[in-house]
Parts: structure tokens; C-alpha cells; sequence
């Protein structure tokens, strides 16, 4: 485990995808390809609290579209 990971300092930010799928990301380091922040940073504990408040289907963004198409065409 490294350092960053055991600092109790650390500041994180929530982050999501195009899937609007969330996970955490190091706040001073830059986000990888295909991340978007948030908006929310703090602790992990806040960043993982946040999340499942927001997150609270699963499913990726094109699947839930797909399943939604479904149920219209019927």
C-alpha cells in the first residue's frame, strides 16, 4: 500500500465517467482519460459517502438507455 493511500491527509474527489459511473481520485494529481470531477472533495470517507448517495443505479449509463428503449418499443 503506498503512502497516499495510508495518509489520513489526503484529499480526494469524486469522480465519473461517461457511464456516470463514480469512484474516488487523488485530488492533486490529474484525472485520467475519460474522468470528469464531481465536484465533491474531501476525505475518503466523505468522497465514498457521497457517492453512495448519488450512485444509486448501478447499471451503466448505455445499458440503463437500452433497457428504457425496451420498455417504450413494447
Amino acid at each position: 500500500m503506498s503512502v497516499e493511500q495510508n495518509d489520513d491527509n489526503t484529499v480526494y474527489r469524486v469522480v465519473l465517467n461517461d457511464e456516470e459511473q463514480y469512484s474516488i481520485w487523488w485530488a492533486h494529481r490529474d484525472l485520467p482519460a475519460g474522468w470528469h470531477a464531481e465536484g465533491t472533495e474531501g476525505t475518503r470517507d466523505e468522497c465514498l459517502a457521497r457517492i453512495g448517495d448519488i450512485w444509486t443505479d448501478m447499471r451503466p449509463l448505455s445499458l440503463r438507455r437500452r433497457m428504457e428503449g425496451q420498455h417504450t418499443a413494447v
